[in-house]
């Protein structure tokens, strides 16, 4: 079930919207302020974000900047109240897949939602630069990392690890492709090397690495990312 965030501060529109894509089956998650939208936003687990651009304590310009400076590639929606030309160049430019003008017709917005899901399903994702999850800040073209703030050592093959993970986050990920991708072993070669470099990348990364929030192993399969 597709999920998506509603950055939106009037409260009749929220409503609507809401119902309305429930209706159709997507799991919506709303935001009435532009700091909450963001900090929703960066956790990541979401397909699309429909986005209002005025907004208190936090633009919508702003919040789609510093989600693309953030490595956050989910797809984003611009609602606007404004038919200036100007906005949506500067929604687009910045970051923001598609905009949409207020007042809109409710099948116009679904046609949109479903036109840019599409396109997800079918594009690869964007290599991210930098990327952010929990208390975790990693910047893989710097090769630095923190957590709470602190340094964290990591080796070049954890790092290259860690980016492939999060470039296939959401996905089930088989030790084989690992394996075939990040260290360009045939398919034969044993997976045991993955099992550990997972290993130490829980515990440097988790908070608990016996029962992790972020880099999850799915039994008979691999893993799978979840910022």
């Amino acid at each position: 079930m597709p999920r998506i965030l509603l950055i939106e501060d009037e409260p009749g529109l929220v409503v609507t919207v809401s119902d309305l894509l429930a209706a159709e089956g997507y799991e919506v998650e709303s935001a009435a302020d532009g700091e909450t939208g963001f900090h929703k936003a960066s956790s990541g687990g979401f397909d699309l974000i429909l986005l209002d651009l005025m907004l208190p304590r936090k633009t919508g310009f702003d919040i789609c900047r510093d989600l693309r400076e953030k490595g956050v590639d989910t797809a984003i929606l611009m609602l606007t109240a404004k038919t200036l030309v100007t906005d949506r160049v500067v929604g687009l430019r910045i970051g923001a897949d598609d905009y949409l003008t207020k007042p809109f017709d409710p099948a116009e917005l679904l046609a949109r939602i479903e036109a840019l899901l599409r396109r997800i399903r079918k594009e690869n994702r964007i290599p991210v630069r930098t990327f952010q999850f929990g208390d975790v800040e990693i910047d893989f073209e710097s090769t630095e990392a923190r957590k709470a703030g602190r340094p964290v050592n990591m080796a070049t093959k954890e790092l290259q690890l860690l980016r492939y993970l999060v470039d296939h986050r959401e996905r089930v990920v088989p030790r084989e492709e690992i394996l075939q991708k990040v260290w360009e072993y045939a398919s034969e070669v044993s997976s045991r090397t993955v099992d550990v470099h997972i290993a130490w990348l829980r515990q440097k990364l988790e908070d608990n690495p016996q029962t992790p929030r972020h880099i999850h192993t799915i039994r008979g399969k691999g893993y799978r990312f979840t910022p």
